[in-house]
């Protein structure tokens, strides 16, 4: 029996070393798949990261750039509360002229009274020249402000072209983002793949479609699928509107004066020697009482809508206007006359116009804000970029995510660079009696990882979560986040892996 006995040391220590060996073996491999998983999920979370960042950069060129949109406007405003505020010498002079008239037939009155036979009829005469004298000097500032209108134009016409050329910038912007999220290679994105994993394949198409539809929903106006509807071109510029009315410079927005005959009270923005003038022409003889002067400029819909206070569900834009108004009082000798003055001067498509005529040459145009659908305007249209907020939590409120698909062969398939394996197919084949054959893969043939990051607004501050996300505030930055178990299921579904994709539905499955 001990003769029998003998060599089975040997045959059982041989099985050893093969289990020994072919565990190192599996040892060896499965290092080296882990290795490479860290590192293609290391380039798979950063090619998500870095996909969020140029949309992060993006919306806060968005904001920023919609600012100087909305600044355009302002300074439309401006040159509209200039221009009307100039026209009122013109038309304050002519109200003059129409106190002096009153006067006149006052006097001619009274002079009828006296027969002709008193000093009524040469006050009557004089008062007549007055008024004449006030007719021409109206004149005068007429044909000053007349004079440079031009360059009023030229202003306006380049501000208009300001907002077209911002907004065709934010357009280049967003097709050079959209196309960076989709490909996942373009700006510099494809140098990730050298740094952090070489062997790594591109971001899966598909995935990439839903990057690109993310970040297009991000956006009122733009194609987008499963989020909220686009806006009408006119609400969107109601927003730009109500912003730009509300940047306005206090001078412009509001030129209200007392009034009353001392000095200090008369509206400051017109020129000491105008007021000046306006009593040497009755050689400071009169008395006068400038009154309820007040003025205004603002985007509206109509000039009905310049008094208008507030915020206007109808207001959208579709021109700027500008109008100061007020009273003047003349006493002289023995007449009183009081005239009522307004000055008025607004752009449109139509043209625009002046109150009065006399200061207006040419035409100055304004095509709106906001006149057209956001995917129609190249190079017109005053378009601007606006949030497209959506009220569903499991949305993100609205806020972009952006997903990344990539795999990368684990297996070397060359023995010199990685003998580990054994064999160019890693297996190894064994053949057992009766039992027949079998294989044992001891390296895995490819792996894949995917990663979710989230374009998150947060204004700086202990309370900036409270402000609601928006493309007029650059404050838009990127984390990576958490997958839901839907945001799994899409994104593997889109990359062909549907086993992976159920598996995802699994509770307790780590996403």
């Amino acid at each position: 029996m001990r003769r029998r006995q003998r060599g089975q040391a040997i045959v059982l220590g041989s099985l050893s070393f093969l289990v020994l060996a072919l565990m190192v073996t599996l040892s060896f491999n499965l290092s080296h798949a882990l290795r490479r998983k860290m590192s293609l999920q290391q380039h798979s979370d950063t090619l998500s990261f870095s996909m969020a960042v140029l949309e992060a950069r993006a919306l806060n060129y968005y904001a920023v750039s919609n600012r100087a949109i909305a600044s355009s406007y302002v300074a439309m405003n401006s040159l509209h509360a200039y221009m009307s505020a100039a026209s009122l010498t013109g038309q304050m002079m002519r109200a003059s002229s129409n106190n002096f008239m009153q006067i006149a037939m006052i006097e001619f009155g009274l002079c009828v009274a006296c027969e002709f036979m008193c000093d009524h009829c040469e006050h009557m005469a004089e008062a007549f020249k007055i008024s004449g004298d006030f007719r021409d000097a109206g004149k005068d500032y007429d044909d000053k402000v007349e004079a440079f209108e031009s360059n009023f134009r030229q202003a306006m016409e380049a501000l208009d072209l300001m907002a077209d050329n911002m907004h065709t910038a934010q357009r280049e912007v967003h097709d050079k983002t959209l196309q960076a999220v989709k490909d996942g290679r373009s700006h510099g994105l494809g140098q990730l793949r050298d740094y952090t994993a070489p062997l790594a394949s591109d971001l899966v198409s598909a995935v990439g479609s839903i990057n690109a539809n993310e970040f297009n929903c991000a956006v009122d106006g733009m194609e987008c699928q499963g989020s909220e509807s686009n806006t009408s071109p006119e609400a969107r510029a109601r927003v730009m509107t109500e912003i730009a009315n509300a940047t306005r410079a206090g001078w412009s927005a509001n030129r209200d004066s007392p009034g009353g005959g001392v000095s200090a009270n008369l509206p400051k923005y017109l020129n000491s020697q105008f007021f000046d003038e306006l009593d040497e022409i009755p050689d400071n003889e009169a008395t006068k009482l400038i009154s309820g002067t007040k003025g205004t400029a603002k985007t509206v819909k109509s000039k009905g809508q310049l008094t208008q206070g507030g915020q206007s569900g109808g207001n959208d834009g579709t021109m700027v206007a500008a109008s100061d108004e007020g009273n003047i009082f003349h006493r002289w000798e023995h007449g009183v006359g009081t005239s009522n003055f307004k000055s008025e001067v607004w752009s449109d498509d139509g043209g625009g116009g002046h109150v009065n005529n006399g200061a207006h040459s040419g035409q100055h145009r304004f095509e709106g804000v906001n006149t057209r659908a956001l995917t129609g305007c190249a190079g017109s249209g005053n378009c601007f970029m606006k949030f497209r907020a959506n009220p569903d939590p499991d949305r993100d409120w609205g806020q972009p995510r952006v997903y990344s698909y990539v795999s990368m062969p684990f297996r070397v398939g060359n023995t010199r660079q990685a003998p580990w394996e054994l064999n160019a197919s890693a297996q190894v084949r064994l053949t057992h009696g009766q039992q027949g054959q079998g294989s044992l893969t001891v390296a895995a043939t490819e792996g894949m990882a995917m990663s979710k990051s989230l374009v998150y607004y947060h204004r700086f501050g202990e309370d900036g979560w409270k402000e609601a996300p928006n493309l007029f505030a650059p404050y838009w930055r990127a984390k990576l986040h958490p997958f839901t178990q839907g945001d799994a299921q899409q994104v593997l579904e889109a990359a062909g892996n549907s086993d992976a994709a159920q598996m995802s539905q699994v509770d307790g499955v780590a996403l």
